[in-house]
């Protein structure tokens, strides 16, 4: 933890509740989930009532794992508005994904579910190390992207002056984060990079900046990003989780005074993991696939929806509730190269290695003949590496890949720059092979 963090502890009461307590709350709250999901959504009575179970069948928690599981897709073939659990006049706001891989998934949130999303946030704000006479610059885009707005009422739930600046336009935003002097930056890792490079392309030194805090999130990343991130800055970088089929940002949060992994808001979110392939439930500490139950959503109650994220889950350190380890990719992000399973973490942090090379990066999959070939390009960190120093760069990158994942790859180091930046999540895998 930096020079820059303030006192710490938790906002609410619960986040340092006794096991036992949490457990019988997360009962209590699940019982009443499940039914309202059975009595009021067509999709999960049917689900229920072709899988046997009832609500009357859940007696404890592990009884959880005999209920059937909810997909991306299930929410998909109920757009627009058939997973919603109540009449249309309680609902005050909608939000939506991308949908870049077809129809997005869409949400709803009664005047409830808005107050408890903002309360988590401020909740994650607080454990993050901010205070209410902090500034936070939100620099996460707004509209139907819940990273935005959900940061925003977040601050603002907490006592913060909120700046939504919102994504895009570094120029403009580094100007500001000089002139308004915020505290605490919410934004993607990826894009907290490009602003990096729009501090040194102003002639500014980031580290000098009013920043103590980066609460970063909406994509996976690595330890050597955050160490990345806090070096240049001379910030706490801190990890914020959320997905918007669950609520937003906000379900789980990294403490500032430990960094060990985001706490889940057990409170409000019953988190298991399963293993992927056969959808058995795994015991705390094993890797696997992360799951989510909502406790108290009104408007769309979410049962065990299965988030493709790839993590352990881990006693509470900072918090009484538990952590999830880091991120190390996606089910449906998972590469196959020739055979091999590769992530795009397990190149990032090889990348990150050499202090010749840029954080930027893009992996590109094409096919010579029946073989797949996957390419990484990458950029030198500045103008000044020499073409052989990249080169050897180049080439470390590629042994490193070789020895520690299996697979041969072909390296391009390019100018500063090269890689295209992104304003909110990165892009960082191009597949050729569906073209």
């Amino acid at each position: 933890m930096s020079d820059k963090a303030k006192t710490l502890g938790p906002y609410e009461p619960i986040e340092v509740a006794s096991r036992d307590e949490i457990s019988a709350l997360q009962l209590e709250r699940l019982k009443w989930s499940v039914r309202h999901a059975y009595e009021n959504v067509a999709h999960y009575r049917k689900a229920f009532d072709e899988a046997g179970i009832h609500p009357d069948d859940l007696k404890d928690l592990s009884d959880l794992a005999k209920f059937p599981f909810t997909t991306k897709n299930t929410l998909r073939d109920n757009y627009p508005f058939d997973m919603f659990a109540v009449p249309m006049e309680q609902v005050v706001r909608i939000h939506a994904s991308s949908g870049t891989t077809g129809k997005p998934t869409v949400v709803g949130y009664t005047r409830k579910d808005i107050d408890t999303w903002a309360t988590l946030v401020a909740r994650s704000i607080h454990a993050a190390g901010g205070r209410p006479s902090d500034k936070v610059h939100v620099a996460y885009g707004y509209g139907l992207f819940t990273g935005g707005l959900g940061a925003h009422y977040g601050a603002e739930k907490l006592g913060c002056a909120v700046i939504p600046m919102s994504g895009g336009s570094s120029e403009k935003q580094v100007q500001l984060i000089g002139d308004f002097k915020p505290d605490i930056i919410m934004v993607t890792p990826s894009y907290m990079l490009a602003l990096a490079d729009e501090f040194r392309r102003q002639g500014l030194d980031p580290r000098k900046s009013s920043l103590r805090i980066g609460i970063f999130g909406a994509e996976p990343w690595t330890r050597a990003m955050r160490d990345e991130i806090e070096e240049i800055f001379d910030i706490d970088a801190v990890d914020i989780y959320g997905l918007s089929e669950m609520m937003g940002p906000g379900v789980a949060n990294e403490c500032v005074e430990t960094k060990d992994g985001p706490t889940i808001w057990e409170d409000h979110f019953y988190p298991e993991i399963i293993n992927p392939e056969t959808g058995e439930v795994l015991p705390d500490g094993e890797e696997g696939e992360l799951v989510f139950t909502s406790l108290t959503k009104e408007a769309m109650p979410i049962i065990r929806y299965r988030t493709r994220d790839l993590t352990r889950l881990l006693p509470g350190t900072a918090r009484s509730m538990r952590r999830m380890d880091k991120i190390t990719g996606r089910s449906d992000d998972m590469m196959i190269i020739r055979g091999v399973n590769v992530f795009p973490s397990q190149i990032e942090e090889i990348i990150l290695e050499d202090p010749r090379l840029s954080p930027h990066y893009q992996l590109v999959i094409d096919k010579k003949g029946p073989m797949d070939i996957l390419t990484v390009n990458m950029e030198a960190a500045d103008a000044s590496i020499s073409l052989e120093d990249r080169e050897a760069a180049g080439k470390l990158v590629a042994k490193h890949v070789k020895n520690r994942i299996g697979i041969s790859v072909i390296t391009n180091v390019n100018s500063p720059w090269a890689v295209e930046r992104s304003e909110g999540k990165a892009k960082r895998i191009v597949d050729l092979r569906k073209k």
